[in-house]
């Protein structure tokens, strides 16, 4: 699977993207499963009124534009790039043929969406019942990778405040006062990029 990953051929291309560079639109053709090789990619939605969402927030190991396998001929969010990004191009018949033929990558691919389906229930929970508090800790945990194999990533891709304040359902004042706890608890710092300790925990475990 690596290999296939880190390398072009048939159906298969490298894109690279500047920061802040449009990867796909929403109501682009969706022809195409996306791979984060480097850097990192935001997806956001926006509705008929104009209002944008930001609805995940993928760094290298992630995929996204998968819908296009489970027949979805447009793209349902924009993704956007945060940091100049190298992405696999991996064409939908190539990716299918891929998965047919070949058992391992078929067994990860298909561990990797139900592990993104489960976070996205995680998600919808998170955002009924929680504070923006503990909405805001565990969504700096989960962009830390933390409960992943390896080492948490202590530096986050930059991210603003009026993005986290998206995702999470507040507002950027709210965010930036809970940042600032945060940061006086010792949790984080936060000087420009973000550093998270793994005692962020304590405000997501906390009732």
């Amino acid at each position: 699977m690596k290999l296939f990953l880190d390398s072009t051929g048939l159906g298969r291309k490298v894109g690279k993207f500047r920061k802040k560079e449009t990867v796909f639109a929403q109501g682009d053709r969706a022809n195409n499963v996306m791979y984060i090789q480097d850097g990192g990619v935001k997806l956001t939605v926006v509705n008929a009124l104009g209002r944008e969402a930001v609805v995940a927030i993928l760094g290298p190991g992630d995929f996204f534009g998968e819908g296009c396998l489970a027949g979805q001929d447009i793209c349902m969010a924009s993704a956007t790039a945060i940091l100049p990004t190298t992405v696999l191009v991996i064409a939908k018949s190539e990716m299918i043929r891929v998965l047919h033929g070949e058992h391992e990558f078929s067994d990860r691919f298909i561990a990797y969406m139900l592990a993104r389906n489960i976070r996205v229930e995680e998600d919808l929970i998170d955002q009924l019942f929680n504070s923006s508090e503990k909405r805001l800790a565990r969504t700096l945990l989960l962009l830390a990778r933390y409960g992943e194999p390896g080492d948490l990533q202590k530096t986050l891709p930059k991210v603003s405040q009026e993005m986290l304040a998206e995702m999470i359902g507040t507002t950027r004042s709210r965010v930036n006062f809970f940042m600032n706890k945060f940061r006086k608890l010792g949790f984080i710092q936060y000087n420009g990029k973000i550093h998270v300790n793994d005692s962020l925990l304590n405000i997501v475990l906390h009732d």
